[in-house]
């Protein structure tokens, strides 16, 4: 069964990890409430600055950050547009103000996925 997934990659101030650890259990409660199939959230432990790329490259990661990978996955891409417009418009989340959030939004990079291989 092929799935559809949105991931994200995001820098997190060091000191706001747990904070954004917060944030992110309200917000996956939400997700999942309404229908998404999983919900992670992880921090970077075994990521290095590449050569020509890498995740804190991707986002530019400055000293006192750290990076997220974070990815929620959905039974199709229609689901996902359902349970995101869901999401969106619950006021839980429709109420943070972007300038208080525990990262910078602004060097996030997030995108939708359709899987092609699936154990």
């Amino acid at each position: 069964m092929a799935r559809y997934v949105d991931g994200f990659i995001v820098p997190i101030p060091s000191n706001n990890i747990e904070a954004y650890r917060k944030l992110a259990r309200k917000a996956g409660k939400i997700w999942m409430e309404y229908g998404a199939l999983e919900y992670v959230e992880c921090v970077a432990d075994d990521v290095k600055p590449g050569k020509l790329t890498s995740f804190p490259q991707s986002v530019k990661q400055k000293a006192d950050e750290t990076v997220a990978f974070s990815w929620i996955i959905y039974k199709s891409r229609k689901h996902r547009d359902a349970v995101n417009a869901k999401v969106m418009a619950d006021p839980r989340l429709a109420a943070m103000d972007p300038k208080t959030l525990p990262f910078d939004g602004k060097r996030m990079i997030f995108g939708g996925f359709k899987s092609i291989v699936e154990f």
